[in-house]
């Protein structure tokens, strides 16, 4: 009897052995492992911080004009447009601007000159650069241009002036010479003449203005930065 009972309860607990749910653990473990069409989350991507790339000052910016400007029509303060020759680099040779780069300037100065020894004068600056499509600005030594001198036209109007009055004077002063020696008179006649007809000439001198100040289109010009350019990348 007794032994019967222990055969009955050795049966019930290996039965229960055989039949004992999986653990949630198991379970969860199981789904990880067959599920292939899970999606499996991605590293958030890193942001670097901008890194400031400098031209120093001192650089030189080599550009060339697109339009002409003159003293007969610029005025101070009037803008011009130009494009590099060379690329503008940082000092660590860091390409800033390629070749071709649109660049703006001002005339800082437009002077026609004077009408007896000041020339004219025309002086420009840059003032921006484009930059990855945005105009950023910039400073920049001054370029001046200056008209040429005038003083060869000047001794020929000079010049003119007074071989014209030496015929005249000499033509008044042979008819008074016919009265009292036409040698004295002639001679007397074209000094004066000459004298008065120089004075002509001069007059002309200072009552015509000297020639224009231009940088033609196309003109290569070269200045450097006054103050460093800082960008960041």
């Amino acid at each position: 009897m007794r032994m019967q009972l222990y055969l009955t309860i050795l049966a019930f607990v290996l039965a229960s052995c055989g039949t004992s749910p999986t653990s949630p653990a198991v379970e969860s473990a199981k789904s990880a492992v067959t599920a292939p069409n899970e999606a499996v989350a991605k590293p958030a991507p890193v942001e670097l911080a901008p890194v400031p790339v400098t031209v120093p000052a001192g650089q030189r910016v080599l550009v060339r004009t697109i339009h002409a400007l003159s003293t007969k029509t610029a005025r101070g303060g009037q803008a011009f447009s130009a494009v590099l020759t060379e690329p503008l680099t940082a000092a660590d040779g860091t390409l800033i601007a390629p070749r071709g780069a649109t660049t703006s300037g001002v005339v800082v100065a437009s002077d026609p000159g004077g009408r007896v020894k000041v020339v004219a004068h025309l002086s420009v600056r840059l003032t921006g650069i484009e930059l990855a499509g945005k105009s950023t600005g910039i400073a920049t030594s001054i370029f001046t241009r200056r008209a040429p001198a005038a003083k060869k036209k000047d001794a020929l109007k000079i010049g003119a002036g007074s071989g014209a009055g030496t015929v005249i004077g000499a033509v008044a002063g042979g008819g008074v010479g016919a009265a009292i020696g036409a040698g004295a008179g002639a001679g007397a006649g074209a000094g004066a003449g000459a004298g008065a007809g120089a004075g002509v000439g001069t007059g002309v001198v200072l009552l015509t203005r000297g020639a224009p100040a231009v940088i033609p289109s196309e003109s290569l010009l070269t200045v450097a930065l006054s103050r460093p350019l800082t960008i960041t990348r």
